[in-house]
């Protein structure tokens, strides 16, 4: 019986050390898709000040 609960202990704790690594990999995913959303909401702001600049440059010309 000893054995069994050894054998069975060793693989709870396999399986612990394979889900710490998963949530190691998942941490690390997760932040540098923080990264990438900032770069996107960046490049998105930039956009839109040129459209918007475009747009009040087009209203000028037409009006003038």
């Amino acid at each position: 019986m000893p054995d069994e609960y050894d054998d069975r202990f060793r693989q709870h704790e396999a399986i612990l050390e394979g889900l710490a690594r998963m949530l190691a990999a998942q941490h690390e995913f997760n932040r540098q898709q923080v990264e990438i959303n900032a770069d996107v909401r960046t490049t998105l702001a930039r956009i839109e000040a040129l459209i918007a600049r475009m747009l009040q440059q087009g209203t000028n010309g037409r009006e003038a």
